[in-house]
């Protein structure tokens, strides 16, 4: 759309979104499926719009903090006309479900996502190395700066331990900033970019900390992850609540408010200076398992879609 103005972007945007979901509805009319479930955004609208007056019912399915995401414009108008014409919704967190309308709320339910089968029942490190973790892509909003500032605080009591941030380039810019900050701080000798990785399960299993420093989240893997893997873990409490719904503080993991270095910083040095604690979490976190696997996951959906096809 080079040279066109705004107007005529958002025209073009609209009519590929009309095609789009002109095609599902013959698809949906062709197949004739039992029940239509969307995920994301912009596809919970489409598959809403594309089943009316079909009488096959749609679930939609919210992946992430709806402030910022389900409030421009257009949302404002879609959500109450839409919404409540499906069959349902899937959340991942109260604070997820909260922000829409009660005739949503009502009929929706809340279902975590499910783990990866190669991060069960790894078995405990016999020793821990003097290592504090993240994984997940180096993107804005997982605040890795603050985590770098965090963790040169713990270097100046720890400077036995090193920080390895596991993950892919998003591309946003954040990975040149970090770089940058490493180079400012003279710690490229303790903290590590260490790239994305497909054997999280293996590297990071034996860390001391798992430092999860997000400003918002959906429901993250990463910190679903590191929680099966028995991880002693300090997590900021961030919206839309996806730490808080798995995590309850001293009991499996520490959490700390967002965007506060400091209390992130003391919540890492009081797992490295209290191991036994350390472990007493971490083994706790393990029962996320137990929820969370792939076929306690698919029973929950099951049985949500079950109930609203009857």
């Amino acid at each position: 759309h080079v040279g066109l103005n705004k107007e005529e972007e958002s025209r073009g945007r609209f009519a590929k979104l009309r095609i789009r979901g002109q095609r599902l509805r013959a698809f949906i009319k062709k197949v004739k499926p039992d029940v239509v479930v969307a995920f994301c955004h912009k596809a919970n609208y489409r598959a809403i719009t594309a089943a009316l007056g079909t009488g096959i019912p749609v679930i939609v399915s919210v992946r992430t903090d709806p402030v910022g995401h389900y409030d421009h414009w257009d949302d404002k108008f879609q959500i109450p006309l839409l919404f409540p014409r499906a069959a349902g919704c899937v959340f991942q967190t109260e604070g997820q479900r909260d922000f829409f309308p009660e005739k949503v709320r009502k009929k929706s339910r809340i279902i975590l996502n499910p783990l990866n089968d190669k991060y069960l029942d790894v078995p405990e490190p016999e020793k821990r190395v003097k290592e504090v973790v993240q994984s997940g892509r180096i993107v804005d909003f997982k605040n890795q700066l603050m985590l770098i500032r965090a963790f040169d605080r713990v270097h100046k009591k720890h400077p036995d331990y090193v920080l390895k941030i596991y993950g892919g380039d998003s591309g946003d810019g954040t990975r040149e900033q970090l770089e940058e900050l490493i180079a400012e701080r003279n710690a490229g000798e303790y903290v590590f970019l260490m790239g994305a990785s497909d054997s999280l399960e293996k590297v990071l299993v034996n860390a001391s900390v798992f430092a999860f420093s997000s400003d918002w989240e959906g429901l993250p893997n990463a910190l679903l992850e590191a929680m099966a893997l028995g991880l002693p873990i300090v997590a900021t409490d961030c919206p839309c609540g996806g730490p808080r719904t798995v995590m309850k503080d001293g009991v499996n993991g520490l959490l700390v408010p967002i965007k506060d270095e400091e209390a992130l910083a003391d919540g890492i040095c009081r797992l490295i200076e209290n191991p036994d604690l350390a472990e007493q979490l971490g083994r706790k976190a393990r029962d996320i398992c137990k929820i969370a696997n792939g076929k306690a996951v698919f029973e929950q959906w099951q049985d949500y879609i079950e109930s609203v096809c009857k």
